[in-house]
């Protein structure tokens, strides 16, 4: 019963009340309804299915509003655009090198031929014109399938759609993907949503078009378009039914099907989707047929030696463009780059520096082998193992598996035996007397190349390095750089560019050239004599010439053609520190970081095999300023250029062609050197090759102009060197500079790397004089004293003088030695020749006959 108690503040319940209630039903009694979960079973598993079901259908609402977070909007899906490849190509429009995180080339569907387009429906979704973005059939195969997928340990299969798989390659992140059941209907959830919306907004071409240019087909391709380039090296256009049918096979596993690996199963399974297109009509049998009998094979693409070679020029492009475009546009942009690069001259380049720098290492020590092996076990897989020989040299790893009565035999890594040279041999025993591990044992490992008549020429990576650069002078167009041996070897120091050195008696020609506006010709006589300069360091430099001999009384063209240091010092001290650096400025070689020194007016200073290149550009071009240019061009993905080099207006070059002339072009190049001081110094540099320290290129037989430059103990050799057309500048050292060797001087080292060079970029040239600007006099003069010919006369030139500096008949001054105040007496010149022991002497009388005649074919100049 309940009573009231009134010292209680809560009712109480007796046990009297507990079976009173429970009588009437409560406490799970037999009475009425009594709450929720009361009455029979039944009621009870409703109510609890019911409670499951809110619950279910709130988590299903819950992973639905989740799984629509972050999807695109109906218009990200119509502008939807994927990165594609950016591309450079050469002037020559061979294709050198591509930039992209995803390698792809966009196609529109209408280029895509029918045969590959139907080859990946017929595989991948053969239902595709059917269905609204979802197949039905295939996933409710699918969902069947994930049970035993799941016992099985396999990763979770489905049946996505082409559309599906649209969205989620390109849209959802199916890339970033995950693990396990819930993963994978989440993935399967977002994608069939995203799906659904493609299909609204989308028609199928569109749709097949993205899926086509976007799916990962290996081989670093992303769409058909890359990979029919990277795996065939041939053009969508091309492409055979049997390749048709490989590439659409890859999307579900590229590396199953990878060549020549896996070539059974590739070729089973190309021939399950030659099938499936024969049997949706899309082929007949008799090209099922000859689909299904054709081989299979690949090409390596961008990997012969054109692409080797262009390398560091490569690299130089990229460096350009990502500074100005920035990351994203390089790698996702789809930029056609059309660079300034020749191919045959990169390719020539590359070959003429490394021939050059490995007949420099030949001239020195063998460094011994790459490694040791097991003569006696699998020669083969060991050379495998040792490191590879690099690019472009034609190289091959062999292993020394005999030595008898001084005989070496060599079995390389193709399984070929033969014997080593004698030189060779030799060339390596006088190594192993310095040092005996570089002997050559039974086991040692090394390069070799093989000869046609079976026997191995013993080789090594020379440690020594160097650099090239073919410009147009008239441009400033850079046609080939190579920046070192190897571009791996290098980690991709760029030595053209990027290597700060020394330029030696190369810098010669800029002294001269301030020499002549500072009022001297070439036809200046210069007293080469010892001399001390206060160096402003509390010092005196007193230069000396490189046989440590002193010539007297010598023509500044005589003096840049036998590269004489001390007359070239005492002209720069007539002219000042200052002026020398200012020119240095003027043509581009040194910056303002490098202070006026007497020491660099023979070459202490530092630049780039670049800018001296471009420098001497400048004297070939009659004296415009040009700076190095490697991008012609560059479009975005959409063909709009965004980059034009040459911005000159010409209204006239769209116009339609009548039969009228070219349009003419203003030249808005600026005048840094007068044309005729650029003129002169052509001239003189002519004479180098012809009779000083570069006659090794006068046998090429063109018109030819260069000067050598070698530094202190040897540690840096040069050579630039030009053509009317063609300038270019070669440059060897090491490194960390240290000597390379008594006599090893940019006329024997540098010079002959740029004949090789000009000998096959001139092969389909004929000789062309060089141009002679308005205004220069052209005079015969005794070559020794820089004085019209006399009786005594041994030797003559026709010098180019600027008007009124010119020796004439009628005015028989003498030049000046440079820093007097008087003339020379004509007679104290009567024995001087000018030419130590050794250098040479008077020419024949035939070739003097021949420069006379030379002189009146020029129509009368004198």
């Amino acid at each position: 019963m309940l009573r009231n108690d009134p010292h209680d503040r809560h009712d109480r319940w007796d046990d009297d009340d507990y079976d009173d209630y429970d009588r009437r039903g409560g406490r799970g009694g037999r009475g009425g309804g009594g709450g929720l979960f009361g009455g029979p079973l039944w009621r009870k598993v409703l109510v609890g299915v019911a409670i499951f079901a809110g619950v279910m259908v709130l988590g299903v609402v819950g992973f639905l509003i989740a799984a629509l977070q972050g999807l695109p909007s109906l218009a990200d899906l119509q502008d939807y655009e994927p990165p594609v490849t950016s591309r450079v190509h050469a002037g020559d429009g061979a294709l050198v090198a591509e930039f992209a995180r995803e390698q792809r080339v966009f196609v529109p569907i209408e280029q895509i031929p029918d045969h590959v387009r139907n080859a990946f429906v017929a595989v991948e979704d053969a239902r595709f014109f059917e269905h609204s973005g979802l197949d039905y059939q295939g996933l409710a195969r699918a969902v069947l399938r994930i049970p035993l997928d799941v016992i099985q340990g396999r990763r979770i299969q489905g049946a996505s759609t082409i559309t599906q798989q649209v969205a989620g390659n390109m849209l959802t992140g199916r890339a970033a993907s995950c693990e396990g059941v819930i993963c994978a209907i989440w993935t399967k959830l977002r994608e069939g949503l995203v799906a659904q919306r493609i299909e609204r907004v989308l028609d199928k071409e569109r749709i097949l078009e993205l899926y086509l240019n976007q799916i990962y087909l290996g081989n670093r391709a992303y769409g058909v378009a890359a990979a029919a380039l990277n795996y065939f090296d041939k053009p969508l256009s091309e492409l055979t039914v049997s390749e048709a049918a490989y590439l659409a096979i890859l999307p579900k596993g590229p590396a199953n099907y990878q060549l020549p690996r896996h070539h059974d199963r590739a070729v089973e399974r190309r021939n399950y989707a030659i099938a499936r297109m024969l049997e949706r009509g899309y082929i007949t049998e008799a090209q099922a047929r000859e689909a299904t009998a054709s081989d299979l094979a690949t090409t390596d693409r961008l990997s012969g030696d054109r692409f080797v070679a262009a390398s560091h020029f490569v690299e130089e492009v990229r460096r350009q463009v990502q500074d100005q475009y920035g990351e994203h546009a390089l790698y996702d942009g789809g930029l056609s780059i059309r660079s300034t690069l020749d191919t045959r001259l990169q390719l020539a380049a590359a070959r003429a520096l490394r021939a050059g720098l490995e007949d420099y290492d030949r001239r020195h020590d063998w460094r011994g082998p790459l490694g040791a092996g097991d003569a006696a076990g699998d020669v083969g897989a060991q050379l495998r193992e040792a490191a590879a020989a690099p690019q472009l040299s034609g190289w091959v790893r062999a292993m020394v598996t005999r030595i008898a009565s001084g005989a070496i035999t060599l079995t390389d890594e193709n399984g070929a035996t033969g014997r080593l040279s004698n030189d060779d041999a030799q060339w390596a025993a006088q190594g192993a007397r310095r040092h005996a591990d570089r002997a050559l044992r039974r086991g040692a490992i090394v390069y070799a190349q093989r000869q046609t008549n079976g026997s191995y020429r013993l080789k090594q990576v020379p440690e020594l390095q160097g650099s090239l650069v073919a410009m147009d002078p008239h441009t400033g167009r850079v046609l080939a750089m190579v920046g070192g041996y190897s571009f791996n070897e290098s980690s991709g120091l760029n030595r053209a560019t990027q290597a700060m050195r020394q330029p030696g008696s190369s810098f010669k020609p800029i002294v001269y050239a301030a020499a002549l506006d500072y009022g001297l010709t070439p036809a200046t006589l210069v007293d080469d004599a010892p001399l001390s300069i206060e160096a402003g360091d509390g010092t005196n430099w007193s230069p000396e010439n490189y046989t440590r001999e002193f010539y007297g009384p010598t023509t500044l063209r005589r003096g840049l053609e036998m590269s004489r240091n001390a007359m070239t010092a005492r002209v720069a001290y007539e002219m000042g520190a200052d002026r020398v650096l200012e020119y240095g400025r003027r043509l581009g070689v040194y910056d303002e970081r490098t202070q006026p020194v007497f020491a660099l007016a023979l070459g202490a200073g530092e630049t780039t095999l670049l800018r001296m290149t471009t420098a001497y550009g400048m004297f070939v071009n009659g004296g415009r300023w040009i700076q190095p240019v490697m991008i012609d061009r560059i479009q975005d993905r959409t063909g709009r250029s965004v980059f034009r080099r040459d911005q000159r207006a010409c209204a006239d070059c769209q116009a339609d062609w009548r039969r009228q002339a070219a349009p003419q072009l203003p030249d808005d190049r600026r005048q840094v050197l007068d044309p005729i001081t650029a003129y002169q110094i052509v001239s003189m540099a002519e004479g180098v090759v012809l009779r000083g320290t570069a006659t090794s290129i006068a046998a090429l037989g063109f018109p030819l102009g260069g000067k050598t430059g070698t530094t202190n103990d040897y540690k840096d050799a040069w050579f630039i060197g030009f053509s009317p057309d063609l300038v270019v500048g070669v440059w060897a050292g090491f490194d960390r500079p240290r000597t390379m060797g008594e006599g090893e001087t940019g006329g024997r080292l540098a010079a002959p790397i740029f004949r090789d060079f000009m000998r096959e970029a001139l092969r389909d040239s004929q000789p062309a004089p060089f141009r002679i600007p308005a205004g220069v006099r052209l005079v015969r003069i005794d070559a020794m004293t820089g004085l019209l010919p006399s009786p005594t006369t041994t030797q003559t030139i026709l010098e180019a003088f600027r008007p009124g500096t010119e020796p004439t008949r009628d005015v028989a001054t003498s030049p000046f030695i440079f820093g007097g105040t008087d003339p020379i007496d004509p007679r104290l010149l009567s024995q001087f020749t000018g030419v130590a022991p050794g250098e040479g002497g008077a020419q024949p009388q035939q070739q003097q006959q021949q420069q006379q005649e030379r002189q009146e074919d020029l129509g009368g100049l004198y």
